[in-house]
């Protein structure tokens, strides 16, 4: 966890005044921590389920399947591509750039910055190092990946509010860049090949949906910025007794769908109802959920498990597919792109990566 990582580094106490471990899991609260720069870029090539299904349709009539299986399934009609070439400390520096600029704050006051890209430049160097090195940040500002799957930009907003709040940094910066075009090209190979069976094809289904994106956000604290948007906690839980169901490298992620949606949903269940009772949101109305956008199944069991009116969900997976775990800030920023959101209104973020974990934010405006 993210907390262990800060207690090691900075020698902070296990039990601070910012969060509380319990028996059922991590609830973090934060009194000092507000948003107060959010930028996505979008890749430039659309790619539509609708030719990809064209290609894979010899495959498709030969083991019996749907013609229109990607999109009826999955309400994805399009995902999008980087050009070829461009890596993800690219567009997370371009996510970056963005943010600073909109946000007006000097690139000398950050005091850490966290990738938390799937996608990855190399095995090392880390691509935090890369987007430090591209914006050409002090030599004191912290920076490392943190990686927990698609869940992994809302874990990094803990742990750098963690820090905000102890007086250790004024300013955090979380970027993440992700590129679907190679795992999918390359899954598109292995599905046309002659002799892919139905199980291979399922095993490799979710891939298809995958998409690309960057995002970054810049954290701080309400002293410098009273008026700028509150974190004010999250919970989280895990159950990595599944953490086998979905498997992924650079050129192949292999799910056991069926397993990994029934699971996701149980413990996001658990995990709600744990935001009920440490974040008491059985007491708050939510203007808006802005969900981890990976389907339009997801999406509506989701909603179902936990009580959450469709409505209220923000929805980009149409357009974008899974963006992994940019999905997350990308649905925000599109979302305040489409809306103006009054004070006092509340939002909530929720997430879940395999492994299985889950976790939900408050943000208050």
């Amino acid at each position: 966890m993210g907390v262990l990582l800060t207690t090691l580094l900075y020698n902070v106490p296990l039990i601070s005044y910012s969060f509380r471990k319990s028996n059922s899991g991590m609830t973090m609260h934060f009194s000092k921590l507000c948003m107060v720069g959010l930028a996505s870029i979008e890749a430039p090539h659309v790619i539509s389920s609708a030719s990809l299904e064209q290609q894979l349709e010899p495959v498709i009539q030969r083991l019996g399947l749907k013609s229109d299986i990607i999109e009826h399934l999955t309400g994805i009609v399009n995902r999008k591509f980087w050009d070829r070439g461009v890596q993800p400390s690219d567009v997370a520096t371009q996510a970056a750039e963005k943010a600073l600029s909109k946000s007006g704050i000097n690139r000398d006051e950050i005091g850490l910055l966290i990738s938390t890209s799937v996608c990855k430049d190399y095995i090392e160097p880390s691509v935090a190092s890369l987007v430090h090195g591209n914006l050409q940040l002090d030599p004191e500002c912290m920076n490392f990946d943190l990686g927990n799957a698609c869940l992994a930009f809302v874990n990094a907003i803990g742990v750098a509010g963690n820090m905000i709040e102890k007086g250790q940094i004024d300013y955090a910066l979380i970027v993440d860049g992700e590129g679907s075009r190679f795992a999918i090209e390359e899954t598109m190979k292995r599905l046309m090949a002659e002799g892919c069976s139905e199980e291979e094809f399922r095993g490799n289904f979710a891939t298809l949906t995958l998409g690309s994106g960057a995002a970054a956000m810049i954290l701080s604290n309400t002293d410098l910025h009273p008026q700028a948007p509150k974190i004010l906690g999250s919970v989280s839980l895990a159950a990595t007794e599944h953490n086998r169901l979905c498997v992924g490298q650079s050129d192949e992620m292999t799910t056991d769908a069926n397993s990994l949606l029934v699971a996701g949903l149980k413990l996001a269940k658990t995990t709600y109802n744990k935001a009920k009772k440490e974040l008491c949101w059985e007491e708050k109305k939510f203007a808006q959920y802005i969900l981890h956008q990976v389907s339009h199944i997801h999406t509506l069991r989701l909603c179902r498990q936990v009580g959450i009116d469709p409505n209220l969900v923000f929805r980009i997976f149409p357009q974008f597919g899974n963006i992994g775990p940019a999905s997350i800030p990308i649905a925000l920023d599109q979302y305040l792109q489409k809306n103006t959101v009054p004070g006092g209104e509340r939002v909530a973020l929720l997430g879940i990566g395999s492994g299985i974990n889950c976790a939900m934010m408050e943000m208050l405006w």
